[in-house]
């Protein structure tokens, strides 16, 4: 089941308002931190499942498989320069597996590997990441829905959340429109009614 909105969670994000969040109805987080050495990065993706397990939401952490193992959650979501899809399916064949890719060839390769959704963006401009191709744009999700789930990333926000939902994008995923927000919580509950 892949989430209809993913939360992107970082070690500098007000983890005390995870439970909220997820009762909101933000079904997924995607725990993203990369400067973190695996202990403390471990410790991160166990408080982020304890939080908000409890209302169903899963857990997903980008990049480091060992440490979604180690922490107990629910996935792992695998870019270009990461382990390969195939191998983590093959060692962990119960966690959801996500790829990032660009193009509906990179989805069709994703889901030959094993994947069970595709991260694809950036769908738009994009603060949140540095070094990111120029956005896809929404013909691109049309263009790439079909093969896997996608899950939309990239300058998503309350206003273009449904339309990118309307060209076949199964969720989206958030980082700035939440986080970067006056009031998180709020922000949240505004993207949960746009994906609808």
């Amino acid at each position: 089941m892949t989430p209809h909105l993913f939360c992107l969670v970082s070690q500098r994000d007000d983890l005390s308002l995870l439970p909220a969040l997820a009762d909101a109805g933000v079904d997924g987080f995607q725990v993203r931190a990369k400067s973190l050495a695996t202990g403390a990065l471990v410790a991160l993706a166990r408080s982020v499942v304890a939080a908000v397990r409890p209302a169903g939401a899963l857990v997903v952490v980008n990049d480091r498989l060992d440490v979604a193992l180690a922490a107990d959650a629910d996935g792992v979501h695998l870019g270009a320069d990461d382990l390969a899809v195939a191998d983590a399916r093959r060692l962990a064949p119960a966690l959801l597996v996500g790829a990032t890719c660009r193009s509906r060839a990179e989805v069709a390769a994703a889901a030959d590997a094993g994947a069970d959704y595709a991260g694809f963006g950036p769908v738009f401009a994009s603060a949140s990441k540095r070094g990111l191709p120029g956005p896809l744009g929404v013909p691109a999700v049309s263009e790439a829905a079909g093969v896997l789930p996608l899950v939309a990333i990239g300058g998503i926000t309350a206003a273009t959340a449904g339309e990118v939902r309307a060209a076949g994008a199964a969720g989206v995923a958030a980082i700035g429109a939440i986080w970067r927000q006056p009031d998180p919580l709020l922000a949240a509950k505004e993207l949960v009614a746009a994906v609808g």
